[in-house]
């Protein structure tokens, strides 16, 4: 079956978002004498509900207002200082002169994807978003692919799905689709399926990707 259609995951996959928000709550862990565990942080990582990291911290109701308020601006500040992943340009370009459909299927809200997008000049660039608040359920959820694909107006089997969560590919495994994880800092190391293939980065391009899941783009 030809692959006519790229559905990226947004954040840890594009834009890593994820190890941005990990270091910055590291440092408030460690500035209140505790160490967050990074096993317990992915059971969070590209879906919603899964994790409380307040819990751990056990501040008073006015300290953790301050704390979130100081926290949400470093982690911000963060992000807006880094870039998309390596070789996610590139990628993206080879895709769209191979006449693949882009689309991206993300637990986060529009509202947070789309200003993104635009600081990286990709506004444009994703003919679908399918988003958190678009749907009942996120991932591990087929829900968001499930979304991404009838809009699309293909099958699963016409798609390959790029995540670096193990929510994320579960979520995109049981919509059908093959997936490619190409992992984090965070998101390495997760209990990944042997099925799902997994690549160090985006640096060797479409072909690689493709080559993944043993396919080639055809317009």
């Amino acid at each position: 079956m030809t692959i006519r259609a790229l559905i990226f995951d947004f954040d840890g996959t594009l834009l890593d978002t994820e190890s941005h928000e990990f270091r910055r709550w590291q440092d408030l862990y460690a500035r209140h004498g505790r160490e967050l565990d990074l096993s317990a942080w992915r059971q969070g990582v590209g879906t919603w509900g899964a994790f409380d990291p307040w819990a751990g911290l056990e501040l008073a109701q006015d300290a953790r207002e301050e704390a979130r308020a100081a926290l949400h601006e470093e982690i911000m500040a963060s992000i807006r200082a880094d870039d998309l992943r390596p070789g996610v340009r590139v990628l993206l370009g080879e895709a769209r002169a191979a006449g693949l459909r882009l689309a991206i299927a993300s637990s986060s809200d529009r509202s947070w994807i789309e200003p993104w997008l635009e600081q990286h000049g990709l506004a444009g660039t994703f003919e679908v978003l399918a988003t958190r608040d678009q749907v009942t359920r996120v991932k591990p959820d087929p829900e968001l692919y499930a979304l991404a694909l009838e809009k699309l107006g293909l099958r699963a089997s016409e798609a390959v799905a790029v995540e670096d969560s193990f929510h994320g590919a579960t979520a995109a495994h049981r919509a059908g689709l093959r997936v490619v994880v190409v992992p984090n800092d965070v998101t390495a190391g997760s209990p990944f399926l042997d099925e799902w293939p997994l690549l160090d980065g985006f640096e060797g391009g479409l072909r690689a990707l493709l080559g993944a899941v043993g396919e080639t783009a055809r317009s």
